[in-house]
């Protein structure tokens, strides 16, 4: 049941939360409002979402509304999410990135919807444990997300066992995690591996090097068409010629952004820049 609340002010908060983090929120998601903003509301020592609304039209730029956005964002997640997303970075993504990155040895990564940790991890473990010569490489990897309480639990890279039981191969937790009081906790030369930052895909992506491979998975979904091009544009301008872009599997570039192509590998999609885009660049 929907908190007493009036349709101006659960319009106010589908504005606020599409026009602060794009993610668009139809009249049939009014529950999640509810769900996810009521304990916010009372954790603030508010009535209820009447009185949240009330607060953050007096302060709009208060820490309330962070607090409100940070709760609206789904965060589902888990080790190795979608199995052959992995495969392709182990059989053919990499293989082709170690030939083409020879002469520098540098590689840059940015996943950009890092959530609790689990998927920037993932990748982490493919190249440490599949890739040895890589330990003489420069790698930058950044893994970004909105909500900072997320951020926090992936740089403690620590997991109950429910979590690690979600798509982590025995193997790979027996040999870069250790069990700690119940919990099992990212080894540290893994977990320093990655530079976890704040970022709102809505804004400018400073700080982002140029990268060889993208994984924004399972963020596009929530966005609409307007915003998604313009991600999507952003992330191009960022992307080598010959780099990769991995998406969710219910995203595509299609009829969004025209410049990318598809690339089947294997079981997993992935996307490029078209030669012609990537020559122009």
């Amino acid at each position: 049941m929907i908190s007493l609340v009036t349709t101006a002010e659960l319009d106010f908060l589908r504005k606020l939360v599409r026009e602060k983090s794009g993610i668009v929120l139809g009249e049939d998601k009014n529950y999640l409002l509810d769900s996810r903003l009521l304990p916010v509301a009372r954790a603030a020592g508010l009535a209820g979402l009447s009185a949240l609304v009330a607060q953050m039209r007096a302060q709009p730029h208060g820490a309330l509304t962070r607090l409100v956005l940070e709760a609206m964002t789904t965060n589902e997640t888990f080790f190795f999410r979608d199995v052959y997303p992995f495969e392709a970075l182990e059989k053919t993504v990499m293989p082709d990135l170690l030939i083409k990155r020879q002469a520098t040895r540098t590689l840059n990564i940015w996943c950009g919807a890092a959530s609790s940790g689990q998927e920037p991890y993932s990748i982490a473990l493919v190249l440490r444990d599949r890739f040895p010569q890589l330990m003489n490489w420069k790698i930058t990897f950044i893994a970004t997300d909105l909500a900072s309480e997320v951020l926090a639990k992936a740089r403690a890279g620590r997991y109950s066992q429910m979590e690690v039981a979600r798509g982590m191969p025995p193997a790979l937790l027996a040999k870069y995690f250790s069990n700690v009081d119940g919990a099992w906790q990212v080894r540290e030369d893994l977990r320093k591996l990655i530079d976890f930052r704040e970022l709102n895909l809505l804004d400018n992506y400073t700080g982002i090097p140029h990268c060889d491979l993208v994984f924004m998975r399972n963020v596009l979904i929530y966005f609409d068409v307007d915003t998604k091009r313009a991600i999507l544009g952003k992330i191009r301008k960022l992307l080598a010629p010959d780099g990769y872009l991995f998406l969710g599997g219910a995203e595509t570039t299609l009829n969004i952004d025209d410049h990318y192509e598809r690339l089947q590998l294997d079981r997993a999609g992935c996307y490029r820049q078209r030669v012609a885009v990537a020559a122009a660049v």
